[in-house]
């Protein structure tokens, strides 16, 4: 496994999760067969379904389910780490889910499972598309940060990028790196995606591996793509701007540290 490259997939899920998992994994293949040691697949990479309701009937209990299932064979096959996206797991409510980002290691392992704490509902200026997240799925509580070959290794989800005293709670444990599934939509990405994406890794003086749902989905929804990982200077390293595939990077911890001794801005915090 090498320690140093990580991947960010880049899909266009549709309504038909054993279709999407072909794809998942066949696109984990082709990372790692560019030489990543972590593959970080994209929000709702198991289904994106005709409606919001569609996600609830494939739900799954904790520790058990054909996608969760999926994600352990695929990191112990490859012997790498994969950080998967997000599924539909059990909530407290029948007619809701938690979408829940599931990290396993190299052994097929699971280490750590994060809820998405922030909901996307929202409705985008002169009502040209309207989401409400809250009405099909639950927040999460707690935030994740783990160790891992990589480095310290924080989790979030897409519309998380907009709160910034998320990841500084992350900071404060040690994160050196930021895996982040998204589905931004068109509207919201072109204007924001990049900008936001970069902010985190500069701020945190992190890398940030932000993988996306990019492309034209069979539902009719249009997500914006550019899937990219960023360095701690705030530099993209590598990006995808449209459709399926991966994004395949070295990261260097040593440039980290160096970036950090040069620039304490973490030890600065006054506040």
């Amino acid at each position: 496994m090498n320690q140093n490259r990580v991947a960010a997939i880049q899909m266009a899920s549709g309504p038909n999760v054993n279709a999407n998992l072909l794809e998942a994994g066949r696109l984990i293949g082709q990372a790692v067969a560019g030489g990543a040691g972590m593959v970080v697949l994209p929000e709702n990479f198991a289904i994106m379904g005709m409606n919001e309701q569609e996600k609830i009937s494939v739900r799954e209990s904790d520790g058990k389910g054909p996608i969760q299932d999926f994600l352990a064979q695929q990191a112990k096959k490859h012997g790498v780490w994969v950080v998967g996206g997000t599924i539909p797991m059990a909530a407290t409510a029948a007619n809701k889910v938690l979408a829940a980002c599931l990290v396993f290691n190299d052994a097929g392992e699971r280490v750590a499972r994060y809820d998405k704490v922030h909901l996307f509902d929202v409705s985008l200026e002169g009502g040209s598309e309207k989401y409400t997240e809250s009405e099909t799925i639950e927040h999460g509580e707690e935030i994740v940060v783990i160790d891992s070959p990589f480095g310290r290794m924080g989790v979030a989800v897409c519309y998380d990028l907009r709160f910034p005293e998320m990841f500084r709670k992350m900071l404060d444990q040690d994160m050196e790196l930021l895996v982040l599934p998204a589905a931004f939509t068109a509207i919201t990405g072109k204007a924001h995606w990049e900008v936001l994406v970069r902010a985190r890794a500069i701020e945190n003086l992190c890398y940030v591996v932000a993988a996306a749902q990019g492309g034209f989905h069979v539902n009719g929804r249009e997500t914006h793509g550019d899937s990219m990982v960023v360095n701690p200077w705030g530099v993209v390293i590598d990006r995808l701007p449209r459709g399926s595939g991966v994004v395949t990077v070295d990261i260097n911890r040593e440039q980290l540290a160096s970036i950090r001794r040069s620039l304490p801005v973490i030890s600065h915090r006054r506040i």
